[in-house]
């Protein structure tokens, strides 16, 4: 192990339930009632595949797509302002972590503007080497060119990776990447028997112990 690649959404920051909100607020304005449980389902993907993925359904012509995205964008980062806060055991890994020595990447389906704003607001940028967005790939989780073009500007090769996620789309990016990964699944996606593809679940990140590890590469 040379590095830790984070996913940032229900690992670093409980978003998932302000991406929820925002979701069901801003399609709500072209006439589409989403349910919280709707949005489970497409938790890990890139936000223009899933505003795509509803107008390719509903065909609603009130609003552009992209004016649903920013939408959906602008709502997430007003509550991740008012509200966002770190999950469990975040600061305390990081801190682990870069103490070892092992490089530290971000790797999110989420925008870059909205990774300006979850590591300012929970104060941690200084612990990541490199931040990648998979708005700069041609596609997104799960597929897994947002994994291998982090580990290429960490300058570590993708088998000497862990990866940490909470979704399934993320694991399965992860373990596409030829990457170590460990799921630590959002509650409402605990019992997802897919997951069993990760090399190890946990809890949360107070559960994480480099040592451990390392034995995915023994």
């Amino acid at each position: 192990m040379k590095a830790v690649i984070f996913d940032m959404d229900g690992v670093l920051i409980d978003s998932e339930p302000l991406w929820k909100i925002a979701e069901v607020e801003a399609f709500a304005k072209v006439g589409l009632d989403l349910t919280y449980t709707d949005c489970e389902e497409t938790v890990g993907l890139r936000i223009d595949e899933v505003v795509q993925m509803w107008h390719d359904k509903v065909k609603w012509t009130s609003k552009t797509v992209k004016e649903v995205e920013t939408d959906i964008v602008d709502i997430l980062i007003r509550e991740i302002r008012k509200q966002g806060k770190a999950l469990a055991g975040v600061l305390e890994s990081l801190q682990k972590i870069g103490a070892a020595g092992y490089k530290i990447g971000l790797a999110t389906s989420s925008y870059q503007r909205i990774i300006d704003v979850v590591v300012e607001k929970l104060e941690i940028a200084h612990f990541f080497e490199v931040m990648h967005s998979a708005e700069h790939e041609l596609n997104g989780k799960p597929h897994p060119a947002v994994f291998l073009n982090c580990a290429k500007k960490l300058n570590v090769h993708p088998k000497d990776c862990l990866v940490i996620e909470d979704s399934f789309n993320g694991v399965l990016a992860g373990k596409s990447a030829r990457m170590k990964v460990i799921a630590i699944p959002e509650k409402s996606h605990q019992s997802d028997p897919r997951l069993v593809i990760a090399d190890t679940t946990l809890d949360s990140l107070n559960d994480f112990v480099i040592e451990d590890c390392l034995q995915f590469w023994d």
